[in-house]
């Protein structure tokens, strides 16, 4: 994740403190912003390190006691906030190499920096990961991307990732116990 400044601590900061209890309550950390001057909101994305167990709304609350415990220890930020927990949602940011692996074959809206080949803006169909190297196709052309360059990057909500999701929902209410059995 990115190292933006926000007066004496980092977004990494941010990370660092938040990342431990997600992942010992079985989440992974997806994204963190601080948004806004006067009114800050901190907005934290995460999702289940099982990727075919969905996010529930009692799922953010959790997150968001356990995150809230932990800043009030440490204060990492300057004056008031607003804590936000999110799961990444369908038309997901992509933020981790391996989010492109998972999501391949969708179409996915994404912006690089330095430019390549005289462009900073793609929407293109994610081919494949190879190495460090996003491969996109984008009107029958492919285009190899190297991750560090990608500034942002998100899923675009299409029928196909719309099926793709509900298939995964599907499945995972098959293969879940009904009754506590």
């Amino acid at each position: 994740m990115a190292c933006r400044f926000f007066g004496s601590f980092t977004i990494r900061t941010l990370v660092d403190l938040i990342e431990p209890s997600l992942h010992g309550m079985g989440f992974e950390l997806v994204q963190v912003r601080l948004l806004g001057q006067t009114r800050k909101t901190l907005q934290v994305m995460a999702e289940p390190s099982d990727p075919k167990r969905l996010m529930t709304v009692e799922d953010c609350a959790d997150i968001s006691r356990a995150i809230s415990a932990v800043l009030d220890v440490h204060d990492p930020i300057p004056g008031a906030y607003n804590l936000e927990v999110s799961s990444p949602g369908i038309d997901r940011p992509l933020v981790r190499l391996r989010d492109y692996a998972r999501f391949k074959g969708h179409l996915a809206k994404i912006e690089v920096e330095p430019d390549l080949e005289g462009r900073k803006r793609f929407k293109a169909v994610i081919e494949n990961v190879e190495g460090e190297d996003v491969l996109i196709v984008e009107d029958g052309r492919t285009f190899r991307v190297p991750f560090a360059s990608i500034r942002k990057a998100r899923l675009v909500l299409t029928d196909e990732l719309i099926a793709a999701v509900q298939a995964a929902q599907a499945e995972t209410e098959e293969a879940s116990p009904v009754g506590g059995v």
